[in-house]
């Protein structure tokens, strides 16, 4: 018999628990989550209904969904991806559902479905789950593992599996065992913005904004995506990403920044050329309520009406200058970013254990033998749509198997 310990009861270590206890029914397997429950950050994901993963099924199209992690993750996702996520389940009675957007989730809507089948499968399988205790410290003498826990335990394991998400206590923790630590910032957030420009539009979205860091020395791009505007600023896809994409550069500047939006995906000659066409088919029609480029009567309006000479004309009596300033708001126009806000509950850190030191095929460090980690304790992180649970149970099958 073999002692595995897993410390953390998330998504990561449920999965990686589950998986090791079946592949091997005499291990002995526990899981310790510090907490006086487990599987937290599964119940209120996706809004309560547990984004599982996401349907984008090529391993190097997936690995790009991952500011920090996409060369290691590629080899990982050709061993376990989303139609491996999918098989998991379903062989285990949960259907799963693709949406629209390629999101996926239960077919019940409810994450409690995944809770109930991680709880079962766990139960079945023998795993023994200890809550509300912690780990104070964690040894290594004669190629075992000795795990110190707030219950004045000492337990001896063959192997441990870290899966304790941002822990900064943990983080020191490992430190003390000679890992790095890469500086955790935050991540996957919408911008504070005080402008005239959106004040009391929330809840407008345009569909296909481009939206980039002004003066950015990265190298990023973000593909046109939506974006929405918020009682504090702006949110949606196209927000969150730039957040993820850009999380350590705004978190130098503290999150104070100039954004560019091109609210319509065009340049502005493209912009000038389409008002021009319309003035010349069109010239009777008012400007203010004949929105163009598919933008929002309200947004329009806003844009529109604060010209330096406010546009309450009809498209043939616009001037050139006119159209100049209107097309330059609608394609680069900058907004002041003041903050941040978490956008919803699924809040989501860059940074953790150094990838350098895990080797990816076996998810084990290179620093400790029979030491592996899953899921967000490593600097790994993704944008939203289900590619951070996918990572959870991508590194958990793996470092599961190789155990």
């Amino acid at each position: 018999m073999k002692n595995i310990i897993i410390i953390g009861g998330g998504a990561a270590g449920f999965f990686a628990a589950i998986n090791c206890a079946q592949k091997n029914p005499d291990y002995k397997v526990t899981i310790l989550e510090k907490s006086s429950s487990v599987l937290n950050k599964v119940k209120i994901s996706g809004g309560g209904r547990c984004n599982v993963t996401h349907a984008c099924f090529d391993a190097k199209e997936l690995a790009k969904h991952y500011p920090r992690g996409e060369k290691q993750l590629l080899g990982a996702f050709t061993k376990f991806n989303p139609s491996h996520t999918l098989d998991w389940f379903e062989q285990r009675g949960v259907e799963i559902k693709k949406e629209e957007d390629g999101r996926m989730f239960p077919v019940s809507d409810s994450s409690q479905t995944i809770i109930d089948c991680f709880l079962s499968e766990a139960k079945k399988a023998g795993v023994v789950v200890k809550m509300q205790t912690g780990v104070e410290k964690l040894q290594i003498t004669n190629h075992k593992l000795l795990v110190n826990t707030s219950t004045n335990e000492t337990l001896e394991a063959d192997a441990v599996i870290i899966t304790t998400g941002s822990s900064h206590n943990v983080w020191k923790m490992l430190e003390t065992l000679g890992h790095k630590i890469v500086q955790p910032v935050p991540s996957l957030f919408t911008f504070n913005i005080n402008d005239e420009r959106i004040k009391g539009l929330q809840g407008l979205a345009v569909q296909e904004a481009v939206v980039k860091i002004c003066n950015s020395k990265s190298a990023f791009s973000i593909p046109p995506s939506a974006l929405l505007i918020t009682h504090t600023g702006m949110s949606g896809p196209a927000i969150l990403r730039l957040s993820a994409w850009g999380a350590r550069e705004l978190a130098v500047v503290n999150h104070q920044f100039e954004i560019e939006v091109n609210w319509v995906n065009k340049d502005l000659n493209a912009v000038k050329e389409t008002f021009k066409l319309f003035r010349q088919n069109h010239p009777k029609k008012n400007v203010a309520v004949n929105p163009l480029f598919g933008i929002p009567k309200r947004l329009w309006e806003r844009i529109t009406t604060r010209n330096p000479q406010p546009v309450t004309l009809n498209y043939a009596d616009l001037s050139n200058q006119q159209i100049e300033f209107i097309a330059h708001e609608l394609s680069s126009a900058t907004y002041k970013v003041s903050g941040k806000s978490t956008f919803k509950d699924e809040f989501v850190t860059a940074g953790g254990v150094d990838l350098a030191e895990i080797d990816f095929r076996t998810m084990q460090s290179k620093i400790v033998p029979n030491l592996y980690f899953a899921g967000e304790v490593l600097d790994v992180d993704a944008i939203t749509g289900g590619f951070n649970f996918q990572a959870a149970w991508t590194t958990a099958f793996i470092a599961s198997q190789t155990i």
